[in-house]
């Protein structure tokens, strides 16, 4: 099975429920009722915390840290002449770019109102710092995953970018800046996203990498006994015939 194939309900069924609740804001469906119960339940305007959690889905916070991956990556991937080692970092750029393009036409056409706790105005659906937050962090962690030399480090990696993501969407809410069906809609949207670029060959897996790039653990490579070719220091034994 393609891994096109094993992906395509992550593309598939967050992008029906970013309609879904698109469809319910724009006729103001009996989902916004839900949602301002759910809000009143959590808004705590004020709070020092939540205003410093939500401050970390700004453009000025998430997308440096992006760029930074990316030029790692780019130097990474060159120095070690992987194939193609310059495609995730430009689909991580492109993917970055598109945050925009699609959530200020959706706010623009959507034009819901903010929380009791906002000045009136429109265009809060959906969440563009929440996107901001999820493309850029989730971004940065699938280009980086590959030149991480453990499984540890990259659980850690994945741990990090998860709770950056979900502190961001609390501080919107608790702090009223966002409903929280904004906040959905764009997990739905940066879920689409990034499962794309995680598509892109060398973005969250391993390529071919140069055998300076990376780290040795000490342990052989399977390739070496499982496809034939015999380890460095049995090569000067007699071969044992098979049976």
């Amino acid at each position: 099975m393609s891994t096109v194939v094993r992906r395509a309900p992550l593309l598939v069924l967050p992008a029906v429920l970013l309609a879904l609740l698109t469809w319910q804001v724009v006729t103001h469906g009996p989902l916004l009722r839900l949602d301002a119960r759910v809000s009143g339940a959590l808004v705590h305007p004020g709070g020092r915390f939540s205003e410093i959690l939500s401050c970390l889905g700004n453009v000025q916070v998430a997308v440096p840290v992006l760029l930074f991956a990316i030029v790692y990556v780019l130097g990474r991937g060159h120095d070690a002449g992987t194939e193609r080692w310059w495609l995730p970092p430009l689909a991580a750029a492109v993917l970055m770019a598109l945050v925009p393009a699609i959530v200020i036409p959706l706010k623009d056409w959507t034009a819901r109102p903010g929380t009791p706790v906002m000045p009136p105005a429109v265009g809060y659906f959906p969440s563009g710092h929440t996107a901001t937050a999820a493309v850029a962090y989730g971004s940065a962690t699938l280009l980086l995953l590959p030149w991480l030399g453990s499984a540890a480090a990259r659980r850690r990696l994945v741990a990090c970018c998860t709770a950056l993501v979900l502190g961001v969407s609390y501080g919107l809410v608790r702090h009223g800046y966002h409903w929280p069906l904004d906040v959905v809609a764009s997990w739905c949207l940066s879920t689409v996203l990034l499962t794309t670029l995680s598509l892109v060959p060398g973005a969250g897996r391993s390529t071919s990498l140069s055998t300076s790039a990376i780290p040795s653990c000490g342990c052989r490579e399977r390739g070496d006994t499982e496809y034939g070719r015999q380890p460095e220091e049995d090569l000067g034994r007699p071969a044992q015939p098979r049976h």
